[in-house]
């Protein structure tokens, strides 16, 4: 029987819960079959990248694990908001289809833009969250459409930086979004969203989007969807989280599984 490891970094794919990561690792891997598993940090379903797993005794030190800083390298779209900040949510919020995108004026208002949050500051937990109020997930008040006080903590970036900044056809844009939602599995509205997507993309005279890459380093509990719609409502363009992907947990960096 192979050695159980109490710490293992798993790579959770596109389209996956973490639930659905550590699922498909215990199954392949038959000697953690009965043994006590956990994930230290969740990611959203469309997140992909490092997810620390926890076995055995090292499960009830699961709060400790859940304060290490981590990074991620993300992708922002340019034009739109939606109730999620990122792709699988509908949207609520567009640009003007007449509106002039200049490429030097994004990169400028970015760069510009994220210095406002280095350092710590009290961030709200996104409405479409599994962050519970009084019991409930903060999704399911969503959903239903009652209105409940949004908590927030105090996170710390400690670095955020641009990378660079394309634009894709609009074409291409649907084809992406289309993919990728279709990837999740469960219930997340993806019908009515993907319906949504395509009628407002549809609908925009716009024949190509701009999409920019940053990197940030952050506190443990940190929601990067939130960063990108805050930062959108600082530089004045409704932004979305295009894509996020996790590349550290505090000493972690690399995939072992």
């Amino acid at each position: 029987m192979s050695k159980i490891k109490k710490t293992i970094v798993l790579n959770k794919k596109e389209g996956e819960t973490p639930l659905e990561a550590l699922n498909t690792f215990r199954l392949k891997n038959r000697e953690y079959e009965n043994v006590p598993m956990t994930y230290a940090g969740r990611l959203d379903p469309l997140a992909s990248g490092l997810l620390l797993i926890l076995t055995g005794k090292e499960v009830k030190k699961k709060e400790k694990y859940l304060t290490l800083s981590k990074e991620y390298e993300f992708e922002i779209l340019f034009g739109f908001q939606t109730d999620t900040y990122d792709i699988l949510g509908k949207v609520i919020k567009k640009l003007r289809n007449d509106f002039v995108f200049k490429k030097d004026d994004l990169r400028k208002r970015i760069e510009n833009g994220i210095q406002y949050f280095i350092g710590e500051y009290n961030q709200k937990y996104p409405k479409y969250s599994s962050k519970t109020v009084k019991g409930v997930p903060l999704f399911v008040y969503a959903r239903s459409g009652k209105e409940v006080d949004i908590p927030s903590k105090k996170v710390l970036i400690k670095q955020i930086e641009f990378k660079s900044i394309k634009k894709i056809s609009k074409k291409v844009l649907i084809s992406n979004i289309e993919k990728r939602i279709k990837k999740v599995k469960g219930d997340f509205r993806q019908k009515e969203i993907l319906a949504v997507w395509k009628r407002v993309l549809r609908n925009n005279k716009q024949k190509a989007f701009y999409v920019a890459k940053l990197r940030i380093n952050a506190s443990g509990g940190t929601y990067v969807r939130v960063i990108a719609n805050e930062l959108g409502e600082k530089i004045g363009i409704p932004l979305i989280a295009f894509s996020i992907k996790r590349t550290r947990i505090g000493k972690w960096c690399k995939i072992e599984k």
